[in-house]
C-alpha cells in the first residue's frame, strides 16, 4: 500500500470509528453492554435461553464473563442474535487520538530512534 492509499484509509477508519472513540473515552463504556441491552429491551432470560438453545443459567453467564472481559466473540454474537441484534466493534487509539494522529507519532518516534535522539 502507498502512502496516498494509506492516508485515504487512515482518513475513512478515522470516520467510520468517531463513534467507537467517543465511547472509548469513557471508562468501561460496554461493561455490562448485554444485560443493559436485554433490560432495555424487556428480553426475558427465559427467551434468550430458548432462542440460543441453552439453560437460563447459561445466559447469565454470558452475562457475567461479558462484564469481565471473558466472553468469546461468538459467544457475545450469538446471545446478540438471540435479541434481535448483531455485534459490531471498534479497534481506537487509547485517549480519544484519531488513527491518523496515532500514526504520525509513530512516524515521527520511528524518525527520533533513527537519529538516535531520546523520545
Amino acid at each position: 500500500m502507498n502512502e496516498m492509499e494509506r492516508n485515504l484509509v487512515l482518513k475513512k477508519l478515522d470516520a467510520e470509528m468517531r463513534p467507537f472513540r467517543t465511547a472509548g473515552k469513557r471508562k468501561d463504556a460496554t461493561k455490562g453492554l448485554l444485560r443493559m441491552v436485554r433490560h432495555a429491551l424487556h428480553v426475558p432470560l427465559k427467551e434468550i435461553a430458548g432462542r440460543m438453545g441453552v439453560a437460563r443459567s447459561v445466559v447469565f453467564d454470558l452475562e457475567t464473563r461479558e462484564m469481565t472481559n471473558a466472553i468469546t466473540l461468538r459467544s457475545l454474537e450469538r446471545m446478540a442474535a438471540a435479541m434481535g441484534c448483531k455485534v459490531v466493534y471498534g479497534i481506537v487509539p487509547r485517549d480519544g487520538k484519531t488513527l491518523e494522529r496515532l500514526a504520525e507519532e509513530r512516524l515521527w518516534w520511528e524518525i527520533l530512534k533513527d537519529r538516535g535522539q531520546p523520545q
